[in-house]
């Protein structure tokens, strides 16, 4: 079961830039502690006909949008064509995918939005790894810190994984869709091609292709048989 929540299950890292970071990985929350050096170093490296440095170790494609309103601090990466929007606030260690999307009053601090994300609207996403063509709806929290500020603990199988974190988000699978107003508890764990019904509260580990209504009732999701 603890094969369903590891890094290959849950992402396709071929649709990040941040690849190399989760190379020897058993689980993707293992990165978390390393995106800030991580950027650093790939920063260092990127092309300066693609890409502009500025502020505080800032890295933007060219090709990419970015609202005079935003606010961005550093370590930071923003790769081609992506946007972002109208007031969003990028807290440091991000790196923000091709064609992905933080929109309007959206936070995000210490995370990987892969390729195509979009987070568009009042978004918080703490500590979080969101994989490839994942949607969050308007006012979706991923909540990175529990009440009483111990560790986060994965159960699953009746198991009890401790990730050795006090802050730890959410990691969303590709293709997930997740509905407006949905809270994700920490070390909450979707698997790819999964929806979430909007105003849910989710905790744990969401198996993949299923729809989430409510923490008693996750049904088998249908999937037609296309290309994707």
């Amino acid at each position: 079961m603890k094969d369903q929540i590891g890094t290959k299950a849950v992402l396709d890292c071929t649709h990040t830039i941040a690849a190399p970071l989760f190379e020897g990985t058993e689980y993707p929350w293992e990165v978390l502690g390393r995106i800030g050096d991580f950027i650093m170093e790939l920063g260092a490296t990127l092309s300066e006909e693609e890409y502009n440095k500025s502020g505080d170790n800032i890295w933007i494609a060219k090709t990419a949008s970015v609202a005079p309103s935003a606010c961005l601090k550093g370590p930071l990466i923003i790769c081609d064509k992506a946007e972002i929007r109208h007031c969003a606030f990028i807290r440091g260690n991000v790196i923000v995918g091709k064609n992905a999307v933080v929109g309007n009053s959206t936070e995000v601090k210490n995370s990987i939005l892969f390729d195509g994300v979009q987070a568009p609207h009042f978004n918080y996403v703490g500590d979080s790894v969101y994989g490839y063509k994942s949607h969050t709806g308007a006012g979706v929290i991923a909540s990175n810190l529990k009440s009483d500020r111990s560790n986060v603990i994965i159960c699953i199988d009746g198991e009890k994984i401790d990730t050795g974190r006090k802050k730890f988000g959410a990691v969303i699978g590709d293709y997930v869709e997740v509905g407006c107003n949905s809270v994700l508890n920490p070390g909450t764990i979707i698997g790819k091609n999964t929806t979430v019904y909007p105003v849910s509260r989710v905790r744990g580990y969401v198996p993949e292709g299923s729809i989430y209504k409510k923490a008693d009732e996750v049904v088998e999701k249908y999937l037609p048989d296309v290309d994707v």
